[in-house]
């Protein structure tokens, strides 16, 4: 049982890096038209301060360092988006995003990280971390439902990565098969909702994945023209719920 669940845990690992390099794209974007455009930094923040946090929790529970392996790599990774992020993005959400950088990220990361190394000891210690760290990835895993309501609204899915989704849907699966192996609670009720999450979202995307651009979709209400976002065929699809 213990190979299984290194063997799952190392796959675990290798589908997390794929979850963690998916925004790449996004950032290519972002770094050649220099703009954020509509893109949100809250999904990166949320990622990096559930990384930061796991990755301490694989340090200090004995036979979880597959978890901060991982999480570790999270991190650096989160750290680059973030810097590009403020870089490129327009004064106000540059201001919002450093903000919750420094609250969360700095602040919160810290102390919280501060008082489980000295204020608990022993399996106190973990399971304060582990509870903390469960209620943070579920939070990570919620994060971009803020964006599922810009496609909702919008009807487009340009600023929702699908590799992005199909990742969380992938992580959430492994880890949750891994949890169970290993029996911890901690990383499996997280990982359970995340892959729900995460198939919700690609279930979206499905829906409105033939609509048009933002971009596209201003321009022709600026020329006062009115054009359906998916085609009426599949609008009469949608409809009828086939």
């Amino acid at each position: 049982m213990e190979i299984v669940a290194f063997v799952i845990g190392v796959i675990g690992n290798i589908i997390s890096v794929l979850m963690f390099l998916s925004p790449v794209g996004t950032f290519i974007r972002i770094v050649k038209n220099q703009s954020t455009e509509e893109f949100d930094s809250l999904p990166y923040i949320c990622t990096l301060l559930s990384s930061s946090l796991w990755t301490y929790y694989g340090i200090i529970k004995q036979g979880s360092f597959l978890v901060s392996t991982t999480n570790g790599f999270g991190v650096a990774v989160e750290i680059i988006y973030l810097s590009l992020f403020l870089l490129f993005a327009p004064p106000k959400m540059r201001l919002k995003t450093a903000v919750l950088v420094v609250v969360l990220n700095v602040g919160f990361s810290a102390t919280f990280i501060l008082l489980a190394q000295f204020g608990c000891h022993g399996e106190m210690r973990i399971d304060f971390i582990g509870f903390l760290c469960s209620a943070l990835n579920i939070v990570m895993y919620s994060s971009p439902l803020s964006v599922v309501k810009t496609v909702v609204t919008t009807k487009s899915v340009e600023y929702m990565p699908f590799l992005l989704s199909l990742f969380f849907f992938l992580n959430g699966g492994v880890w949750t098969l891994y949890a169970l192996l290993v029996r911890d609670r901690f990383l499996g009720v997280p990982n359970g909702i995340g892959c729900l999450l995460g198939m919700a979202q690609l279930v979206i995307y499905a829906i409105y994945r033939k609509g048009k651009s933002v971009k596209h979709i201003a321009n022709l209400e600026e020329g006062g023209q009115i054009e359906h976002l998916l085609p009426t065929s599949a609008s009469t699809n949608i409809g009828e719920g086939n």
